[in-house]
């Protein structure tokens, strides 16, 4: 094969899979724009939802704990390093609250929820799926999307903000006793900083994202576990989709809020 054939497959190798993922984006957002009017059709299914959030939720309260707990600590142990060579120590309380306020408490909560929760949930429902269980509902004229569907989306989207107020209360402790108690930074001068340049907006935008991911992440997780197939190959590989279509959303997404809230103001 001559340069210029190369050249040319490699063209049509990257029109083909941009095609896809359109094709695949487009296909997702029709299947959302149909479910989005269930979300106001009764019956609600508040007992499935608040089992869902005990599933979703509280299952995920032991890795947020430590995940939040150890990111204040290294934050603590980081930021000091960078903070003592120009002597500015005790003034790393805001620094390291704003970070993970608004982006490592979002972030890291979003990532843990999608590996723990969102993989689960599309491997219960792709496994339910594959086994014909979704037929199944739909033949006794059961909506298999609100049954299966709606309850895990709120649940998620309701449990990521209160992990994030978690991960952001462990978080802040933690790099506050590290800093003061382990570094022997100046308590009064630390809380200083925070008292004086930490806002409520700035507690307020982490949260306001945990909302989105987790809508976002429940949505992925739950569209790839209904549209599996392909046996139990099928659900590996939509586990594994979950994962990584949920991870890349949450730092994508990151993106885009984070400036968005530039922009505002927030």
């Amino acid at each position: 094969m001559s340069y210029i054939e190369s050249f040319f497959a490699f063209i049509g190798r990257l029109v083909f899979l941009s095609t896809s993922i359109i094709e695949s984006l487009g296909r997702f957002v029709r299947f959302e724009l149909n479910l989005f009017p269930l979300y106001f059709k009764k019956p609600y299914r508040i007992t499935e939802i608040f089992k869902q959030m005990q599933i979703v939720g509280i299952g995920s309260i032991g890795v947020i704990f430590l995940t939040g707990t150890f990111t204040g600590m290294v934050e603590a142990v980081q930021l000091f390093q960078g903070f003592h060579e120009f002597g500015a120590e005790n003034l790393m309380g805001y620094p390291i609250y704003i970070s993970i306020f608004r982006e490592l408490g979002p972030v890291f909560a979003g990532l843990m929820l999608t590996s723990r929760a969102i993989s689960a949930m599309a491997a219960e429902l792709g496994t339910m799926r594959v086994t014909e269980q979704i037929d199944a509902l739909d033949t006794l004229a059961v909506d298999s999307k609100k049954y299966l569907i709606f309850p895990r989306v709120v649940a998620t989207t309701i449990s990521l903000p209160i992990l994030i107020i978690i991960f952001d209360f462990l978080g802040a402790v933690s790099a506050y006793l590290i800093s003061v108690h382990a570094l022997g930074v100046n308590k009064t001068e630390f809380l200083n900083t925070v008292n004086m340049y930490l806002d409520l907006s700035d507690i307020f935008t982490g949260v306001l994202k945990g909302l989105i991911f987790g809508f976002l992440v429940g949505s992925i997780g739950t569209y790839i576990g209904y549209t599996a197939k392909g046996g139990a190959r099928g659900v590996g590989e939509a586990t594994t989709s979950a994962v990584v279509l949920g991870s890349v959303t949450v730092f994508v997404m990151d993106y885009f809020l984070s400036s968005l809230f530039l922009v505002i103001g927030w």
